[in-house]
């Protein structure tokens, strides 16, 4: 794990990790999605080193003392940048942490040369939604039935897709 980064600040409590750390990734990932009221599903070691190797992709660690409780995947290509996952672990939302990696995201994105990010949300969670929207994120789609759900009686959650100009 290397504290900061590209357009990661120092002393933000951010690091980024590489493939070879896939197995703590992934820790932190199951923290974030572990929850039932959540959405999704937690990647295990083997998807997040298989992730970590496409070209363009950064993983960043968001991390309050010694704990690790966040984590945002992003890959850019070209001018577009996506986040590919983004969530917070139970006990620490609510904290800045989420719009802590999420602007560190977006500032490593346009260190890399992307001028726009896009992100998928299920249009029930809105404390995410909020969050996007209060970074500048806007509504450009709709996906329906794009989360698959561990609730009984709900098989899919639809998902808004969001995006957001980055500054050059």
């Amino acid at each position: 794990m290397t504290s900061g980064g590209a357009g990661v600040p120092k002393g933000s409590g951010l690091s980024v990790l590489c493939s070879s750390e896939a197995s703590a990734l992934a820790a932190v990932h199951r923290d974030c999605f572990d929850d039932e009221t959540l959405l999704g599903e937690a990647w295990d070691a083997r998807a997040m080193a298989e992730i970590l190797q496409m070209p363009g992709t950064v993983a960043l660690i968001g991390a309050r003392g010694a704990r690790s409780d966040g984590v945002v995947i992003v890959r850019v290509a070209a001018d577009e940048a996506e986040i590919l996952t983004i969530g917070v672990a139970a006990a620490a939302r609510r904290q800045g942490i989420g719009t802590a990696m999420l602007r560190a995201a977006m500032a490593t994105a346009a260190a890399a040369g992307a001028r726009r990010m896009s992100l998928e949300v299920a249009e029930a969670n809105t404390a995410a939604i909020a969050l996007y929207r209060g970074l500048g994120f806007v509504e450009k789609g709709y996906r329906r039935g794009y989360y698959k759900v561990r609730s009984a009686g709900i098989s899919a959650v639809s998902a808004l897709i969001l995006v957001r100009e980055l500054a050059e």
